[in-house]
Order: structure tokens, then C-alpha cells, then sequence
């Protein structure tokens, strides 16, 4: 039998990594809420990994909590996920970045293939595969990090975008392209300053509207969109970023 893996958080997202797993071939252990970490880690001390699947919110203290027999097995999956998030607690996960969405009474409905990367990206990839979920496996840190950005430009682009604009993402950019350009821009600018790195602005933008054309009726504006702006212009501040379109949207929005 394959060795056991654990699952932190088993809302729509890691229901669906848990199906994989089972597919698989593994036992699956779910750790939910107001469960102990280090009761289940004392006896599931060597599990074969230990996805991290709670909200971005509860990334942190997670983290903050995770018995150190599992410190070198965990993967991530978070959005707005940068470096620093994992290695101001000296950890090296497996990180994937998600491209598929899983709302509550839908399956799982794939945009582009979700790059994943690390240690156990195999293991990963073999599970989502047993479900019809696509995966590419990435070959370096370099490319993790483009990964991650990109994945918050499309992110933060359509979330704030469609404060503004409402709509999905192909009315988005056919009908609202100026706004889209501007946002992202000024996300990349942030995202640059956040990990210290310059990126490709036309390669980010490009891979946004690939992931765009992968499902064009996707809605630009979540629940959490008001809760993004807020977090990329306090981000912003402490940064000394001056980011004029995302002020200006959060100014209207708050009228």
C-alpha cells in the first residue's frame, strides 16, 4: 500500500487534491478545523506529503504550526503565493500553482494546464492526472517564481479589473482592455517590488490573456475582490508604491 497523505483544509480545493490522492492510490487523512497538527503528525509521523489546502488567510498561522516531522513533505497551493511566504519559516515545499476552479456542486473545470514544482511535483501531477486535471512539471526556481507572479497578475488583474468593469474575463479584454493593460501593469510593478526581481512585463500579460482564452466566460470579480484591492494598496504603501489606477478603482468603489 502507498504511504499515507495528509490533507490541511478539505474545503472545494482540497476535496478535489484528496480525490486525486484516493485515485491514486493513497490512504487520504483529512486534518479540519480545530483539529491538532502535532496529535495527527504523532501518528502519522512520515506520511508520504502533507498538502497545505486552507484558505490564504490561514496560510500563516498554519504554517506557523507545522509539526517539524512534516516540514520537509508539505505543498502548497495558495494564490497570492510568493517565496517569502514559506521561506521566512525555512521551509522548501512543493508548490503548484492552481489552474482549475472547484466551486461548490461543479466539478473541477481546468483553464490551462497548473504548473507545479518541487519535491513531490511527480506525486502531485500523478494524482490530479487520475482525475483529468492537467499539470506541468517546472525545472527550476526561476520558473516557480514567473509561475507565481503570473498567477497573481491574473488573479489581482480580474479581481480589481472587474470592480470597475463587471463582467467576465473575454469582455474583459475585448471591451475593457485599457483597463485590464493598466491594472496589470501596475500589479507587475508591485509584484516586482515584493520579491525583489524584474520580470518580462509583455511575457506576464501575454501568459494572462493565454489563461483569459482558456475559459473566457470566467467572472473577473470574486467574493474576495474588495479584499485584494485593500491588501495590494496596503502592500503597496509599506512598499512606497505609488499605484494610481488601483487607487482610483478603490476610491469609485467605495463611493
Amino acid at each position: 500500500m502507498r504511504k499515507s497523505v495528509v490533507v490541511v483544509g478539505m474545503g472545494e480545493m482540497g476535496s478535489v487534491f484528496a480525490r486525486g490522492f484516493l485515485r491514486a492510490g493513497h490512504p487520504v487523512f483529512p486534518v479540519v478545523r480545530n483539529m491538532d497538527m502535532a496529535s495527527v503528525a504523532d501518528e502519522i509521523a512520515e506520511p508520504e506529503l502533507v498538502l497545505i489546502a486552507v484558505a490564504e488567510a490561514d496560510l500563516h498561522p498554519v504554517l506557523q504550526q507545522v509539526p517539524a516531522a512534516w516540514s520537509d513533505r508539505l505543498v502548497l497551493l495558495q494564490n497570492e503565493l510568493l517565496p517569502n511566504d514559506w521561506l521566512q519559516y525555512d521551509l522548501e515545499p512543493t508548490v503548484i500553482s492552481v489552474w482549475f476552479e472547484k466551486k461548490k456542486g461543479m466539478d473541477s473545470k481546468v483553464i490551462i494546464p497548473s504548473p507545479v514544482y518541487g519535491k513531490h511535483a511527480s506525486g502531485v501531477a500523478q494524482a490530479l492526472a487520475s482525475i483529468d486535471i492537467a499539470t506541468h512539471i517546472l525545472q527550476s526556481d526561476e520558473a516557480l517564481l514567473f509561475e507565481l507572479v503570473l498567477k497573481n497578475v491574473y488573479i489581482l488583474t480580474t479581481n480589481i479589473a472587474g470592480l470597475q468593469t463587471g463582467g467576465n474575463v473575454g469582455e474583459l479584454w475585448a471591451d475593457h482592455r485599457d483597463v485590464a493593460n493598466d491594472v496589470a501593469k501596475e500589479v507587475i510593478e508591485l509584484q516586482q517590488v515584493l520579491t525583489g526581481q524584474q520580470f518580462d512585463v509583455d511575457a506576464l500579460i501575454d501568459g494572462m490573456v493565454k489563461a483569459f482564452n482558456g475559459d473566457l466566460n470566467h467572472q473577473c470579480m470574486g467574493r474576495s475582490a474588495p479584499g485584494r484591492l485593500a491588501r495590494a494598496l496596503d502592500l503597496a504603501e509599506r512598499n512606497g508604491l505609488n499605484l494610481e489606477t488601483l487607487k482610483k478603482i478603490s476610491a469609485a468603489s467605495l463611493a
